[in-house]
C-alpha cells in the first residue's frame, strides 16, 4: 500500500497538476481570443463598413491553408478585406460589398479564384483584376453591374449571369484575347449582342438577354463551310428575342444546336 502511495505521489501528481494548468491555459487563451477590443474613436481611411473593418480578416473570416471564407459575413462587409499574402482562393459571397477598387487585389499575384457571387456590386475600378496573373476563375454573378473591367489573360471560367450588363458596357473583344477561357456565363443581362467568343470555349450562356439577331460569323466563320469549332459543346441562347429559324447557316460549325427553347 505505501508504495502505491509513493508511486502515485512522485509520478501521477506532478503530471495531474501541469494537466490543469495547460487546459487553465488553453482556455485562457481561448478566452483572450474572443475578446476583440475596439476603440470608440477608431476610424479608417478605407471605404469600407465600419463594422466589418474592425475585424482581423482571419477573425472575421475563415483562413485554411491558403484559402479565404467570407460568406455572409456578420457584421456585414462592404468591401473586400485585406488579403493574407498566401491567399490562392477568396470565397466572398453573399455580402454587401459595393465597389470593387484597384487596391483591393493590389499585389496578390497568388490568387487563383475570386467568387463575389451574390453582393451589391456596381462598379469595378478597370484595372482591379488585371494584374492578377494567375488568376483562373472568377463569379460576380448576382450582382448590380452594368460594365465589365478589364478581364486577366489567365482565366479558365468567367461567370456574370445575374446582373445590368449592357452591350455598351461589355467589350466587343473583352474575352477575344483570353486564350484559356473555357466556361463564359452571361446570362439574365441586357446584352443586345454577342461578344466576339474565343476559340478556347467550351461553353457559352446567353440566356435572357435581349439578344435579337446574330451573324454567321457570331460562333463561325462566314466564310468557310470547312471550319468546326470543335471546343465548343454547348451554347445557350434561349430567352432572347432572337429567331433561330432566320439564322440558319449561323450555327453549322457547331457540333450541337443551342440548347433551350425558342421561337
Amino acid at each position: 500500500m505505501r508504495l502505491r502511495t509513493l508511486i502515485f505521489t512522485y509520478v501521477m501528481l506532478p503530471w495531474i497538476v501541469l494537466s490543469s494548468a495547460a487546459e487553465e491555459e488553453y482556455l485562457e487563451a481561448r478566452r483572450t481570443k474572443s475578446i476583440v477590443n475596439i476603440p470608440d474613436n477608431y476610424q479608417s481611411d478605407q471605404d469600407v463598413s465600419p463594422k466589418a473593418i474592425e475585424l482581423p480578416t482571419c477573425l472575421l473570416c475563415v483562413c485554411l491553408s491558403g484559402s479565404v471564407y467570407c460568406e455572409e459575413v456578420s457584421p456585414e462587409m462592404s468591401s473586400v478585406p485585406a488579403l493574407p499574402k498566401e491567399t490562392a482562393y477568396l470565397y466572398a459571397r453573399f455580402n454587401k460589398i459595393t465597389k470593387i477598387s484597384n487596391r483591393d487585389f493590389a499585389d496578390m499575384v497568388t490568387l487563383r479564384r475570386i467568387d463575389l457571387t451574390g453582393n451589391l456590386i456596381s462598379e469595378i475600378e478597370d484595372g482591379a483584376f488585371s494584374k492578377l496573373s494567375n488568376l483562373e476563375e472568377l463569379s460576380l454573378a448576382e450582382n448590380r453591374l452594368t460594365k465589365l473591367p478589364i478581364l486577366p489573360t489567365k482565366l479558365v471560367s468567367f461567370s456574370a449571369n445575374l446582373n445590368q450588363l449592357r452591350t455598351q458596357g461589355v467589350k466587343a473583344t473583352a474575352f477575344k484575347k483570353l486564350t484559356k477561357l473555357a466556361y463564359l456565363y452571361l446570362g439574365n443581362n441586357e446584352l443586345t449582342a454577342v461578344p466576339q467568343l474565343p476559340e478556347s470555349l467550351h461553353v457559352v450562356h446567353l440566356h435572357n438577354n435581349k439578344i435579337a439577331t446574330i451573324t454567321d460569323e457570331t460562333f463561325c466563320q462566314g466564310n468557310s463551310s470547312h471550319y468546326i469549332r470543335t471546343n465548343m459543346y454547348e451554347a445557350k441562347l434561349d430567352g432572347n428575342p432572337i429567331k433561330l429559324s432566320n439564322h440558319p447557316e449561323s450555327f453549322i460549325c457547331l457540333q450541337s444546336l443551342p440548347i433551350g427553347w425558342y421561337n
